[in-house]
């Protein structure tokens, strides 16, 4: 039996710090939007025991790794014996502020239900996502949601199928060392109203991300990179989670194109253009649609 499952990236479009928690967490407000962007997981049946073949040597392929400790965390509450090879390929840049550890353990999860018959229902599976990570509930349905508390509270949204410029300069960034660095009092002290009503606008007019407070001013050419984004028609431009990965909106691919394009002329870190998935059956065909380079 083989199982092959698309875990795919995500951008924050809003995300806003309301406060610390006593336990070192922040409670937070933010819309993430699947992207088309995915790493590719394959399962199959294998020798008793479990193992984990990566095609990023770099990366940790025992517990260190979240796909790891995700398969260790489905034996644990099912009692079950694991008995797979789990394969996965990259395609999402690591601490990059998309979310790819994080989906590649929910995807890991969603495998694993499916390979030995469904034994966990949907509540099940948002307990044991919520163990390994604030931003693994949210993998575990590709549409678009808010997210409340830590992350894992989620309302589900509808938003415009957007095409999506994505550029990393290349350098990872530590989401600990952003909250860590990040000024609670004085986001609470200068912050507006909270957005709540996100049907009324489009997400070009709310796109926004307290952490850029921390990430941009530690490396301002983000900040020339968001205006070059700007320069070349994108209706709204920001910072996926902690970055340093940037994202502009664009409505048609052919103009998402064009811009990644022209901006491969002259950046050198990773570029890709994916679409922003919905939540809806003509999704499957777009799983890693776009392209990267």
């Amino acid at each position: 039996m083989l199982i092959r499952r698309r875990c795919p990236a995500k951008v924050n479009l809003y995300l806003k710090v309301l406060g610390r928690r006593a336990d070192g967490y922040h409670h937070l407000l933010t819309v993430m939007q699947p992207l088309s962007l995915a790493d590719d997981l394959t399962l199959t049946a294998g020798s008793p025991g479990l193992s984990l073949r990566c095609d990023q040597p770099d990366l940790p392929q025992g517990e260190e790794n979240l796909v790891w400790r995700a398969a260790q965390t489905f034996a644990a509450a099912t009692g079950l014996s694991l008995t797979v090879q789990l394969q996965l390929k990259k395609k999402i840049p690591v601490a990059a502020g998309l979310g790819g550890g994080s989906s590649d353990a929910a995807g890991t999860l969603l495998a694993l239900n499916t390979f030995f018959g469904r034994p966990l229902d949907d509540s099940a599976l948002h307990r044991l996502a919520s163990q390994l990570g604030a931003d693994v509930p949210f993998f575990l349905h590709c549409r678009p949601a808010v997210a409340r508390g830590i992350g894992t509270d989620l309302t589900p949204i509808t938003l415009p199928p957007y095409w999506y410029v994505l550029l990393n300069p290349g350098w990872p960034i530590s989401t600990r060392w952003v909250y860590e660095n990040l000024d609670i009092f004085a986001l609470q002290k200068e912050a507006g109203a909270v957005r709540e009503n996100w049907g009324v606008d489009p997400p070009e007019v709310w796109i926004a991300n307290d952490l850029e407070t921390v990430t941009i001013q530690h490396f301002p050419t983000l900040r020339t990179l968001l205006q070059r984004l700007q320069d070349l028609g994108a209706q709204g431009q920001g910072m996926s989670g902690s970055g340093p990965t940037l994202f502009g909106l664009f409505a048609e691919e052919e103009a998402a194109r064009q811009a990644a394009a022209e901006l491969r002329r002259t950046f050198t870190g990773w570029l890709a253009v994916a679409r922003g998935l919905t939540g809806e059956a003509a999704d499957r065909c777009l799983e890693n649609q776009g392209w990267t380079n």
